[in-house]
């Protein structure tokens, strides 16, 4: 009888710990930068705007959850998702081997290719590693971009940044001699008064390897029912029209499927 009560004793304690891990997605925390327009940014304000933000609140409403959105610097988002300071990270993450290693992710919800940008008056003509040998090449740290450069030109020297503004300062103050990010994130730069010194060199070819299969939602491996709302909200969302809506707000062409 003894070893019978302390069997049933045992699993009331186990189903009480199970209830506990249990997590109730009524609401849910989002990391995201605040520092990567037009995908993510902060206002004067401090209201986040941008891409990232209007395709997330689209999935919470989509979902029928609450949302809190936390601002992290990048260089601590993945640590910070696994110390469980958010539940999410929709911040333009790219989907690749080397994070899912710490991360899992949801399925994408966008993908575009990288690109150089350089001083208008550059003499630069080529993104190759030969056309780039030498020459002072901005990049922000930790990210995909910063990876192929350091893969696929490696005869460039690489200057890493904490933020895309600081290695934006530096190429319009002929400092450095040209930047690696995403097109859009370059593109919408050169729109601005601050880009108006540099000009598009040209886009890169993706390596699935280092680039990997677009920008995907960062959460704990331990939250498989998250992943599963996640990947169904982005589906509804795409068959509605809702990503349309959001895409044609901020982009001519369609970001989903490059």
């Amino acid at each position: 009888m003894r070893i019978l009560r302390l069997a049933a004793a045992a699993a009331f304690v186990l189903a009480g710990v199970g209830a506990a891990q249990a997590e109730d997605w009524s609401k849910v925390r989002i990391g995201t930068e605040g520092a990567y327009p037009p995908f993510n940014s902060l206002t004067a304000d401090g209201q986040l705007v941008g891409f990232d933000i209007d395709i997330a609140d689209a999935l919470c409403a989509q979902m029928k959850v609450e949302c809190e959105f936390v601002v992290q610097d990048w260089d601590g988002m993945i640590p910070a998702l696994q110390a469980g300071k958010f539940d999410a990270v929709i911040a333009s993450m790219s989907i690749t081997e080397e994070r899912l290693q710490k991360v899992d992710f949801s399925n994408k919800y966008y993908n575009t290719p990288p690109a150089i940008a350089v001083p208008k008056d550059s003499t630069l003509t080529g993104t190759t590693d030969a056309d780039l040998a030498g020459v002072a090449l901005g990049a922000q740290s930790s990210t995909t971009h910063s990876n192929y450069a350091e893969e696929k030109l490696p005869s460039a020297d690489l200057k890493l940044y904490p933020t895309p503004d600081e290695y934006k300062l530096d190429v319009a103050n002929g400092r450095i001699d040209a930047v690696i990010d995403d097109v859009v994130v370059l593109s919408d730069w050169l729109a601005t008064e601050d880009g108006a010194c540099c000009k598009l060199l040209g886009t890169l070819t993706p390596d699935p390897v280092i680039n990997g299969a677009g920008a995907g939602i960062a959460i704990r491996k331990d939250n498989p029912e998250l992943k599963a709302m996640l990947n169904d909200a982005i589906a509804a969302i795409l068959a509605n029209g809702t990503y349309k809506e959001i895409n044609d707000k901020y982009f001519d062409f369609d970001v989903y499927g490059g």
